[in-house]
């Protein structure tokens, strides 16, 4: 199906689109070829390649799709939102995907996975094809943030070909091509519904059953690690949500999601620096590892890092889709399951 790329005013929402969906052939994707080596490109490699195979509304070939995933925290100094930056600056002819909307939105807890036939209804509205290429970014002030978290929910609900781009601050850093101003949309396209990789997923019962079990003989020792900020895990720094504790989960590893990035650039450190951060926080990759955070998304970075490292099966891998939101809330005082430094000191 065709698509015409329009030029309107500036607006936020995805454009509606009425397209009969189906449900994703298995054997199709399969057999789907990848178009870069590694999960993580380099901008100088998704320039090349948007070069070869480019965004082009009238060609009926895969195509590669540059996606910004731009995100700021809610209490964001500069009270900066995704839509905005990208906006100001992105790579031409990218799409916009908003984390912020597309979501389980019967959930009371923020960004948890859409349903499939939410996920194919958004894809619809951003023209793209289930045969696309799929570059996931983030914005150049925060380097890498959100991206990983797109690019995860686009794995786990089917998308066979995704990547992450690392980063757009090096991208507008080497003077590559940036276009501003009036946002682009597309017509509508028709992406399939597909299965969604429950296998990858962990859930509250799934984490309270680890929670519980922490020290006791015969555990299966599953490790929880947290990729929010030292002061949030050990308690003695507010959550950016209001009414939500701060603390951690008994046992889990406090690995702030930027110990995984360059300082200056933001960009992922190489595969060996990775290998170290997660040694050097007496990560075991021979146990199965879940990964947490605020709401989600940074642990999407740490989970990023884990397979560009090769650290720890992929099959024993997962990320907690509520994380530190849903846990904080969910979790009986009677529990005890909510710790904090403070608490050993005592």
């Amino acid at each position: 199906m065709a698509s015409l790329f329009i030029l309107r005013p500036l607006r936020v929402s995805l454009p509606r689109c009425a397209s009969q969906q189906f449900r994703q052939s298995p054997a199709k994707a399969a057999g789907t070829r990848r178009s870069f080596s590694s999960y993580l490109v380099t901008p100088q490699e998704l320039s090349e390649a948007l070069k070869k195979a480019p965004p082009s509304p009238i060609s009926s070939e895969p195509r590669v799709i540059p996606l910004c995933a731009s995100w700021f925290l809610p209490n964001d100094p500069e009270s900066r939102r995704g839509i905005d930056v990208f906006r100001e600056q992105r790579i031409p002819k990218a799409r916009f995907f908003d984390l912020d909307k597309v979501i389980d939105k019967h959930s009371e807890y923020p960004h948890m996975l859409p349903n499939p036939k939410s996920f194919a209804a958004a894809m619809s509205e951003l023209g793209i094809r289930h045969d696309d290429t799929v570059v996931v970014y983030d914005s150049k002030e925060l380097g890498i943030f959100s991206a990983p978290r797109v690019g995860w929910t686009l794995k786990i609900l089917g998308h066979p070909k995704v990547h992450i781009l690392n980063n757009f601050r090096l991208w507008v850093e080497q003077g590559l091509p940036t276009e501003s101003g009036n946002v682009w949309t597309v017509e509508c396209g028709t992406y399939p519904i597909p299965e969604m990789d429950e296998a990858k997923v962990a859930h509250f019962e799934d984490v309270r059953e680890v929670a519980l079990d922490y020290n006791k003989e015969g555990a299966e020792g599953v490790q929880i690690l947290d990729a929010r900020s030292y002061g949030r895990w050990s308690g003695e720094s507010p959550e950016p949500r209001p009414g939500l504790p701060s603390g951690h989960m008994p046992g889990s590893i406090n690995i702030p999601f930027d110990a995984v990035l360059d300082p200056q650039t933001k960009a992922f450190l190489p595969a060996d620096k990775l290998k170290e951060v997660f040694q050097k926080k007496g990560v075991d990759p021979a146990k199965p590892i879940i990964s947490s955070c605020g709401t989600g998304v940074t642990a999407c970075v740490l989970e990023t890092a884990l397979n560009e490292a090769q650290y720890g099966s992929p099959e024993s891998r997962k990320v907690y889709d509520g994380s530190w939101t849903e846990w904080a809330q969910r979790v009986k005082p009677s529990d005890s399951l909510i710790r904090t430094v403070a608490q050993k000191s005592e």
